[in-house]
């Protein structure tokens, strides 16, 4: 799944974009699409210790400058042009409404970790807010985007 959502953001242009990586893990979504031209990435994941691994891969990256990785809250309180969880699809249905709230208008939501058996579900879920399609699918995972 991150090996499609560093496809689709290879794909797409970034230039100039904020982007909140949500669920980041080592923050390797979010430093990608600081490489492909994004402005500012903003970091997110509950578990402390890979915000401190975020933090680090960007360091060594040279993007640690445009990366913000704080605490939820005041993250939260943001939009993003481009919104990127690559969580399971349980977790994505439950944060549907915080995830369409990050996107600002005409802004981009991407989100992997979902079985193919899956998708029609998290689609339903973000339908009144995003809608959203499979962009791509592999080994019986599926890639979902859309635009608010």
């Amino acid at each position: 799944t991150t090996a499609m959502c560093l496809e689709w953001l290879d794909a797409h242009d970034i230039a100039n974009k904020s982007i909140m990586d949500y669920g980041c893990g080592s923050g390797l979504l979010a430093i990608a699409a600081l490489k492909l031209g994004g402005r500012q990435a903003a970091c997110i994941d509950i578990d402390p210790q890979a915000i401190i691994a975020a933090r680090s891969n960007a360091e060594r990256n040279r993007v640690s400058e445009r990366m913000l990785t704080c605490n939820a809250e005041t993250l939260l309180r943001n939009s993003y042009d481009l919104v990127i969880a690559n969580i399971l699809s349980g977790i994505l249905i439950d944060l549907s409404s915080a995830l369409t709230k990050l996107v600002t208008h005409e802004g981009l939501l991407v989100l992997t970790g979902i079985l193919e058996e899956q998708a029609e579900t998290v689609i339903s879920a973000y339908a009144p807010q995003i809608p959203l399609s499979i962009i791509l699918e592999r080994d019986g995972w599926v890639l979902l985007a859309g635009e608010k």
